[in-house]
């Protein structure tokens, strides 16, 4: 199955929100043929430690100092955005702005965190809440009681649900500042800033000349034009099995992508077992619960911000309010698997080809 994703003005309407949002916010193009990339290209790839997970960058460039001094400038900004991004850092801008909660004025903020906080909201009002920006005071609960074992006193989340919500938080385009509305609110951009990460990363590498690159973020994947050779970048999906193993209901044609992006969001690698109920390590802003599996959403988009961001409200809504909300809406595409009284199942959206090869353009 290859994925394409299109120029500005050829857009299909049903794809229209998501795709014009995407392509205004990161300038992406439609797909370009392989035979751009010169033949003779260079294949290079390094995988370093940041924001807490292993990242890859592979690019096929003209020559070995090319591509070294393009991958040097990829992993620097991925260091950049991590001082501004994290709610782990208590240094970084993320965390500063949420130290300020309540705000007095409003506040400005840089044009990276801007641009994810913005995008952010936008998802959070397509979702209707299943992913939301201001989701630190429970996110922050529930990793205390995956260290602790014992779900969240009652009380504590009671407080912490009345710090989250939309009312929570105002921005103020016209000057690009932001204002936080109730004491002992805290953003967390866990489910977007990684994504938002990876795209600017490919942009630098872009910046630098390389036309065929992948940035894989533990998962969280965009790549550029196709290799040398090839109609696209081949990425496998990731199984529901936190072993690898895959069952047959499980079984997927790898997806080839070339201008797109790609994120797998589920409990399969991160949840924790309390008084017999499993939770994920994804938190619904609306209950101020951690989602119960297993289940697992794939979803490709034109970039990894939107992809991220969209996988962890499926991972939220579910698969049947997911598989229609994103259909009608997001313009994206989606896989689903969970369990379900013991028997695996799956779901796709519309525009998730059912056999391969096939294109959706």
């Amino acid at each position: 199955m290859i994925f394409r994703f299109y120029r500005a003005g050829s857009v299909p309407a049903s794809l229209a929100v998501c795709t014009a949002a995407c392509l205004g916010m990161l300038g992406l193009a439609g797909c370009v043929p392989a035979g751009r990339v010169p033949a003779a290209a260079i294949r290079l790839s390094e995988t370093r430690q940041l924001m807490g997970v292993p990242w890859t960058i592979t690019v096929h460039a003209a020559s070995a100092a090319a591509g070294t001094s393009a991958i040097v400038a990829g992993f620097a900004e991925v260091a950049r955005l991590e001082k501004i991004l994290s709610d782990y850092d208590p240094d970084s801008e993320l965390s500063r702005l949420s130290a300020m909660a309540p705000t007095a004025a409003a506040q400005p903020v840089s044009d990276d965190l801007w641009r994810v906080l913005e995008r952010a909201v936008q998802i959070r009002d397509v979702t209707g809440g299943a992913f939301d920006p201001t989701v630190g005071p429970l996110t922050s609960l529930w990793r205390q009681a995956r260290r602790s074992g014992r779900l969240p006193l009652a009380g504590k989340l009671a407080v912490a649900r009345d710090a989250v919500g939309p009312e929570t938080l105002r921005l103020v385009p016209e000057a690009r500042e932001v204002v936080l509305g109730r004491p002992g609110m805290r953003l967390d951009l866990g489910g977007i800033g990684m994504g938002y990460a990876v795209d600017r990363t490919l942009e630098v590498l872009g910046r630098h000349g390389i036309t065929a690159a992948m940035v894989d973020a533990s998962g969280d994947i965009a790549v550029s034009a196709a290799p040398p050779g090839a109609l696209g970048w081949k990425i496998a999906v990731a199984p529901l099995r936190p072993d690898g193993q895959r069952d047959e209901q499980d079984r997927v044609d790898p997806l080839l992508l070339c201008h797109a992006a790609v994120t797998t969001s589920g409990d399969a690698f991160q949840a924790v077992e309390i008084s017999g109920r499993r939770y994920s390590h994804i938190v619904d802003p609306r209950t101020g619960l951690g989602v119960a599996g297993p289940a697992a959403v794939t979803v490709v988009a034109p970039d990894c911000t939107t992809a991220d961001a969209i996988a962890t409200a499926a991972s939220v809504l579910g698969p049947e309010q997911s598989v229609a909300a994103i259909a009608a809406t997001i313009g994206c595409a989606a896989r689903f698997v969970w369990m379900e009284e013991g028997v695996l199942r799956h779901a796709c959206t519309p525009r998730w080809p059912s056999q391969s090869p096939q294109t959706t353009d």
